[in-house]
């Protein structure tokens, strides 16, 4: 991402929903740990480990995942963009995507106001990558 204003709280809940796409197939791996906490060092090197550590608890602690996407609700198309971009490269590293993982990306796009279309050219996109 270019925008490097991201305040921690800000980004707390943005990895926090990160962790939740990562446990929704009940299969946390250390590659998506790894993603996930490099998603954060490109906003807060000094302070990384730390926030991954409270990303993990809050999303741990929470049943809804309204409270991380009011703060993604919030930013720009082109930080939303980012954001889906890095929460369907989680979801894909596995090699699969279940109905889960499709539908959280689905639920996650009307509650940002992100559109379905965009995210399912950018979900293409890393699939031909691959």
């Amino acid at each position: 991402m270019n925008d490097k204003t991201l305040k921690e709280d800000e980004l707390i809940a943005i990895s926090a929903l990160l962790v939740h796409a990562a446990k929704i197939d009940e299969d946390y791996q250390e590659k998506e740990k790894e993603m996930i906490q490099t998603f954060i060092k490109s906003y807060n090197s000094e302070n990384a480990n730390v926030i991954f550590k409270k990303a993990e608890e809050l999303e741990k602690n929470s049943n809804q995942i309204i409270e991380f996407t009011n703060t993604i609700k919030k930013q720009s198309n082109e930080n939303k963009s980012k954001i889906i971009e890095k929460l369907w490269k989680i979801l894909i590293s596995d090699n699969t995507l279940d109905n889960y993982e499709s539908n959280l990306m689905r639920r996650i796009c009307g509650l940002i106001y992100f559109p379905d279309k965009l995210s399912g050219e950018i979900k293409l996109k890393i699939i031909n990558s691959k």
